[in-house]
């Protein structure tokens, strides 16, 4: 019988990736929705037609619960999030609801239909969990590259919300013996990223250019780092970590970083542009506390995992360019739909 999983957030970025590899791999796939209204939802359908979908909202646990019983799943992939940066320092509380608690009511769904109780031993709970925890969880950095024993000290709301919520899921594993797992991932990016995020801004910005579309491109800090890999690649470790022997937790990344900057560099050349003909500093849009330093020590999740990124930063750079002036000349919106 085919493993079935569920998985929230199915609309974004990573959902959709996850979910075209577990079906893949030959799964049943079940989506959380919160209504069918919902043009992301139709966006889904377009792509993944083979994807049930059901009915809950991470603010409700009441829906949760029913969605867990409905499905039955044998794993549940937690990738729903108030998860752009910028946006969790203006929707602070509704970020640490959704962010934060959203995990609590899920892991509880989990357990009541689970019908756990008391102490079990590690790992002996029908059903698999994975929570999408988040490099942003290390914020100002005690060590350079971070892994999985690196303090955290996050810098900004939603950092907050996903440390809340891996501490949850460790303290659900140790408590009650579920199979409750955390994948720390550094930056993932692909051309389904949003408009908001900074990697889209940026190759979006130099696909308008190309176009004739703008004459510049407004950015803030250009000299923050980050590990940046290919979403793609990232989904495929959530997987593995599901089907390990005992439950435990992962940095994900490549290992190397690079600026802003750099990422600038790269996708105007890839756009066969001067970038410094067109990129203006704008200090009005750094982050109230940035996070100047990221970078994945992902060796756990290379030897344990045997997982290993297969698209390179120039790479996947290039993919986003070239998929933002596709879609930029077929008229499509960006700012309201991504390359699906």
């Amino acid at each position: 019988m085919a493993r079935r999983a569920l998985i929230t957030g199915i609309t974004g970025q990573d959902g959709s990736y996850l979910a075209e590899h577990l079906l893949d791999r030959g799964y049943d796939v079940w989506g959380l929705v919160r209504g069918q209204a919902n043009p992301r939802v139709a966006r889904v359908r377009r792509l993944l037609q083979k994807v049930e979908l059901v009915r809950g909202d991470l603010l409700d646990q009441g829906s949760l619960i029913s969605a867990v019983e409905r499905v039955q799943p044998d794993e549940v992939y937690n990738l729903g999030a108030i998860s752009f940066v910028p946006m969790s320092w203006e929707q602070a509380e509704l970020t640490a609801e959704v962010t934060g608690m959203g995990v609590l009511r899920m892991l509880e769904a989990i357990r009541v239909c689970s019908g756990i109780t008391s102490s079990r031993s590690p790992g002996s709970g029908q059903i698999r969990f994975y929570q999408a925890s988040s490099s942003e969880m290390f914020g100002q950095v005690r060590e350079t590259p971070q892994n999985e024993r690196t303090p955290f000290h996050p810098r900004s709301p939603y950092g907050v919300a996903k440390a809340y919520g891996h501490f949850l899921t460790q303290n659900y594993r140790e408590s009650y013996g579920m199979f409750a797992v955390s994948g720390i991932l550094f930056n993932h990016e692909s051309p389904r990223r949003g408009a908001e995020f900074v990697t889209r801004k940026v190759t979006l910005g130099a696909a308008r250019i190309k176009l004739g579309l703008a004459s510049d491109l407004r950015l803030g800090n250009l000299e923050a780092r980050r590990d940046w890999g290919y979403a793609g690649d990232y989904v495929q470790a959530m997987r593995l970590m599901l089907q390990a022997a005992a439950p435990e937790d992962y940095v994900i990344g490549t290992g190397e970083t690079r600026s802003v900057r750099e990422l600038v560099v790269a996708a105007f050349e890839a756009a066969g542009l001067d970038w410094e003909r067109y990129v203006v500093v704008d200090q009005a849009l750094h982050r109230p506390a940035e996070v100047d330093l990221l970078c994945a020590d992902p060796k756990k999740a290379r030897v344990q995992l045997g997982w290993e990124p297969s698209v390179s930063f120039e790479q996947l750079v290039a993919m986003m360019v070239e998929s933002d002036v596709r879609l930029l000349s077929e008229g499509s919106d960006p700012e309201q739909d991504s390359s699906w």
